[in-house]
């Protein structure tokens, strides 16, 4: 199997439709070609702790009501036909990141890091839950089958925040400006929410280099 190293933000709308995108094309593939692992990428890294009001957040980002409208109209466009429903008046607030990184880290090493991207991306983006929250955290991953109880303990500490906050650091001095970023093999990049075709041929390649290899 090849290893796809994904740079991502659980708060990042292009991100969950790529994820979509890459989804949809691996579920048509049958065989699975890769080994996925997800990597810290905070698109706000100076957010409060706390978050803050999410219309606020994108006014000030865009320029008022009208710049975040438009701003906001390509991802409303890309979900519909990613076949997403993105629930945007539940969304209240914009949250820091680093905890949800963290989370994703520790589900890594318990095998069931895509699964928690998946749960956070829905909470996020469907449920309008606050994954800013270290109580709302560890709720998903015990709904993702970790020991919720643990996750808390350790969201309450300051494990592994230095090195959630180095890799961001290290993807950004590599020359990572956005997400998501695909890297395939740790050579070939791709980035942004690729269709599936592309995605397709990209699987078919793939494919055919482990066959070969064998």
């Amino acid at each position: 199997m090849i290893k796809l190293d994904i740079l991502s933000d659980p708060i990042c709308p292009w991100c969950y439709i790529g994820k979509s995108y890459l989804d949809r094309a691996l579920s048509k593939a049958g065989d699975q070609p890769f080994v996925i692992e997800w990597h810290p990428f905070q698109l706000n890294p100076e957010m409060p702790a706390e978050g803050m009001d999410r219309r606020a957040y994108l006014e000030a980002k865009f320029g008022g009501k009208e710049g975040a409208v438009k701003a906001y109209a390509p991802v409303v466009a890309n979900a519909e036909k990613a076949g997403l429903s993105i629930n945007f008046e539940a969304i209240a607030r914009t949250p820091n990141t680093l905890d949800a990184h963290r989370l994703i880290h520790w589900a890594g090493i318990e095998a069931r890091q895509t699964a928690v991207v998946s749960a956070l991306f829905k909470a996020y983006f469907v449920e309008g839950r606050d994954i800013g929250a270290r109580d709302t955290l560890a709720k998903i991953a015990g709904e993702c089958g970790l020991d919720a109880a643990m996750m808390a303990e350790l969201l309450n500490g300051e494990a592994d925040v230095a090195d959630i906050r180095a890799r961001d650091t290290n993807a950004r001095e590599r020359g990572v400006t956005g997400v998501p970023t695909f890297i395939i093999a740790g050579q070939h990049v791709l980035t942004g929410a690729q269709p599936p075709e592309l995605w397709a041929q990209v699987i078919d390649e793939v494919q055919g280099l482990l066959k070969d290899a064998k």
